[in-house]
């Protein structure tokens, strides 16, 4: 879709890892420069203690790995749909809704989005995956309606939503010139999302596509979960996780399994858990383990751990081998990690995308044969392991990829100037 002049509205992809803002233009690429020149913001809140300041994005991050003092807040999206979206939690001293914190992340989105377009913006398409929540359409709809109401307080009047594989499908059909029918698979931060539709440039000009869109379907698995189980199954036993207490317990897991997950990990940093952790200390079959875990505790480096577990990530989806520099858990502690330990430890979750996949063919009715391209969008779609078992349910398809991080925020731009104009 071609525009002759500037777009009315913006799209914003509000992301679990990464966000963006897209707004078609005569002659200009559909991103915007959100942070230093680049197209990404870190969907991520950083309550700077010593300072008494808010960062976002990168410079959040960097400041708390350079050690200031305060709260780090990130994966702020998967809090829509859950239990914890209408609780609180302290940030510097205060007790804040979470329902808040996501609002000052929205806002700032906002207003950087206008920042780098020059002009202000009153209506808006949001992404959103094609399930905030598995299998409870009320809790879904919730969610959804949470994110509006957050975006109109942040100062947008209009909103709309549209699927975020369906916004990816439109970034891709820009570059066709022959009709495709295409699966897009979209593996974000939380999601794994996959729409089954009929692209063309004659079916670019319609203003209803409905009709184009054959399938629609999705899970609530994505990169975080990919971080946490190769986290727990990797990383953790280092800190004691499955090790036995002297009574013949096993250790508790609960505490891993906060700070293997994003959005959980402040939950470890509370007086009762310090004060249960002390007790287990002294029925622990696994001291050096212990010391270990209260150090990243008291010292509150859970979400630089989950950074490591991250990179490692990353470096596992390009290679062999990845090792760890755990210094903050232990000087000189190097913690090593392969592909085929990666692979074990997240194989079930391939498995549940991979049925998920093709219920959504079968239900579609669409042999995989048919397919003609698979088009892969989102951060997490480099898993080699995750890749490979798509690929494997049509083999048939040809396999493109798009702008990881900029694909979807490309396509709600397109449809933000469909139907706002």
């Amino acid at each position: 879709m071609s525009v002759a002049t500037p777009a009315r509205a913006c799209g914003i992809d509000f992301g679990t890892s990464n966000s963006t803002a897209g707004w078609l233009r005569p002659d200009q690429p559909p991103l915007l420069a959100l942070e230093d020149g680049k197209f990404t913001l870190p969907s991520v809140i950083f309550f700077n203690a010593d300072e008494n300041t808010v960062s976002v994005g990168r410079a959040g991050l960097n400041e708390y790995l350079d050690g200031y003092e305060g709260r780090l807040m990130r994966a702020l999206k998967s809090l829509l749909g859950s239990p914890l979206m209408d609780g609180r939690t302290e940030v510097q001293g205060r007790s804040l809704p979470y329902r808040e914190l996501l609002g000052q992340f929205i806002a700032e989105l906002k207003r950087r989005t206008e920042a780098a377009a020059g002009r202000p913006f009153d209506q808006a398409v949001f992404g959103r995956p094609v399930f905030f929540v598995d299998d409870d359409p009320c809790a879904d709809r919730q969610a959804e309606q949470t994110l509006e109401a957050v975006a109109r307080a942040a100062g947008f009047r209009e909103i709309s939503f549209q699927f975020e594989p369906v916004a990816a499908a439109y970034h891709y059909e820009r570059q066709l010139d022959r009709e495709e029918l295409v699966l897009i698979a979209d593996i974000g931060g939380g999601t794994s999302d996959f729409s089954l539709i009929r692209l063309s440039p004659q079916r670019a000009q319609a203003a209803d596509r409905r009709g184009d869109l054959l399938a629609n379907g999705g899970v609530h698995i994505g990169g975080t979960n990919f971080d946490r189980h190769l986290s727990l199954e990797g990383v953790m036993p280092l800190l004691g996780y499955r090790s036995r207490l002297k009574r013949g317990l096993e250790m508790p897991s609960s505490y891993y399994m906060n700070l293997a997950t994003w959005h959980t990990i402040n939950q470890t940093y509370t007086r009762p858990v310090w004060a249960e952790l002390q007790e287990l200390y002294l029925d622990t079959q696994a001291p050096e383990a212990m010391d270990r875990l209260l150090r990243l505790i008291r010292d509150r480096a859970g979400h630089w751990l989950a950074m490591q577990v991250e990179d490692a990530k990353i470096a596992l989806s390009n290679g062999a081998r990845a090792t760890l520099r755990l210094d903050r858990l232990e000087p000189g502690l190097r913690h090593k990690l392969t592909r085929l330990e990666f692979e074990q430890a997240t194989r079930h979750l391939v498995e549940k995308i991979g049925a998920m996949l093709s219920r959504l063919l079968a239900d579609a009715g669409i042999r995989a044969d048919a397919v003609d391209t698979v088009f892969f969008t989102g951060g997490a779609s480099g898993v080699p392991l995750l890749r490979h078992h798509i690929a494997s349910l049509l083999p048939l398809a040809r396999r493109m990829e798009g702008d990881l991080f900029g694909s979807i925020g490309s396509g709600l731009a397109v449809e933000a100037a469909r139907r706002f104009g």
